[in-house]
């Protein structure tokens, strides 16, 4: 972030809220995920569990994020300006980096596949996440107008591109043994991901597609936000979902047993 960045008043307040908004609802995710946990069976509850620790780290994040954004901005003459702490995008990759892993991992690991389909699932998912975090990052923090951060957007794309080749061709292919609302909830997440992870590359060229910076500053961190709470609590309520079902089909089968 520049030293220079003004923002009017509505400007900086709506990243605020929409901050404080991510805080309230991963804060409220997790206490609904570790009340939840004990009405799923032993057998599905890692995903459960993986899922509130998925939340329970965003939301230490955002608070760090929270407070990095109140520190890097003076009230000054009716504006914020930028001439404190410089804010500390890092925070968001770090978060990143350990939550999207974990976020494939639980829509894995609820399924209950074989021990040797869910390995190589999560560790080709899990290496692919990384990338793809790691090879945004040096995007994100390079000047908007070098180039590289469409480079480096476009480089962190490929581990995308194959991510959403394990979870549409190899994943399905394991979703023949799961019952018709297994298979129609996976479908929902997987389409869901999709449309929540295709709102990060929009945030992330947003400094080079809008020539206000102020305004690219503000859609970019909004735009993260909002994206966030869909990949989280959103996807970790469907886990949650899932893992419900699978609960009481595995009830209903052992009462016919």
């Amino acid at each position: 972030m520049s030293d220079q960045l003004v923002l009017t008043s509505g400007q900086y307040d709506l990243v605020y809220n929409a901050f404080s908004f991510v805080i309230a609802a991963m804060g409220a995710s997790l206490l609904y995920f570790l009340l939840s946990r004990e009405r799923v069976h032993i057998s599905h509850r890692v995903a459960v569990t993986v899922t509130t620790l998925v939340v329970a780290i965003a939301l230490y994040h955002y608070m760090r994020i929270f407070g990095s954004w109140k520190d890097a901005f003076t009230f000054t003459d009716g504006k914020y300006v930028a001439d404190g702490v410089p804010f500390n995008e890092g925070y968001r990759y770090v978060d990143w980096l350990l939550t999207v892993p974990l976020l494939l991992a639980e829509l894995v690991l609820v399924l209950k596949l074989s021990k040797n389909t869910t390995r190589s699932l999560i560790i080709r998912l899990g290496i692919a996440a990384v990338a793809m975090i790691v090879l945004g990052y040096p995007g994100e923090m390079a000047d908007p107008d070098s180039g590289t951060r469409t480079l480096f957007g476009i480089l962190s794309t490929l581990p995308f591109i194959y991510i959403l080749y394990v979870l549409f061709v190899e994943l399905g292919k394991s979703l023949d043994r799961q019952s018709p609302g297994v298979r129609k909830m996976v479908d929902g997440m997987r389409y869901i991901l999709i449309a929540t992870w295709g709102v990060y590359p929009l945030a992330y060229m947003a400094p080079s597609l809008i020539d206000n910076t102020a305004t690219a500053e503000v859609v970019r961190q909004v735009g993260y936000s909002i994206a966030d709470v869909l990949a989280k609590p959103l996807f970790g309520i469907m886990v949650l979902a899932i893992a419900m079902m699978k609960t009481r089909e595995d009830a209903g089968e052992d009462a016919v047993a």
